[in-house]
């Protein structure tokens, strides 16, 4: 089993950058394909962007494409979301997760364990 834990989160005004951190315990990264997701108040969590395994392959949901870039240091058994160019509508809960799936999935239900989430607000 692994621990996930972000950071990173905050304030900050619309055309800014913030990365997040998720660093893991119990188990390495290495062997799960990892994602963020994001859930704003009174809507439910959405997609964000994905990493293989081996980290060559990523993916992205199409609003942060271009945008946000997401990233795995393997020695420090962590991953990283890149979110710059930030807008008012990137305000969300942001949560990693890790999933046993061999290949990356943009599907909720495919992570098996989950972050505590962390804040992003994105003034005007």
């Amino acid at each position: 089993q692994v621990q996930l834990v972000e950071s990173g989160g905050g304030l900050v005004q619309a055309g800014g950058s913030l990365r997040l951190s998720c660093a893991a315990s119990g188990r390495t990264l290495s062997s799960y394909t990892m994602g963020w997701f994001r859930q704003a108040p009174g809507k439910e969590r959405e997609f964000v962007a994905t990493i293989s395994r081996n980290g060559v392959i990523t993916d992205y949901a199409d609003s942060v494409k271009g945008r946000f870039t997401i990233s795995r240091e393997y020695a420090k058994n962590t991953v990283y979301l890149q979110m710059n160019n930030l807008k008012p509508e990137d305000t969300a809960v942001y949560y990693c997760a890790a999933s046993t799936k061999v290949v990356v999935t943009r599907q909720y239900a495919e992570y098996n364990y989950w972050g505590q989430g962390t804040q992003v607000t994105v003034s005007s």
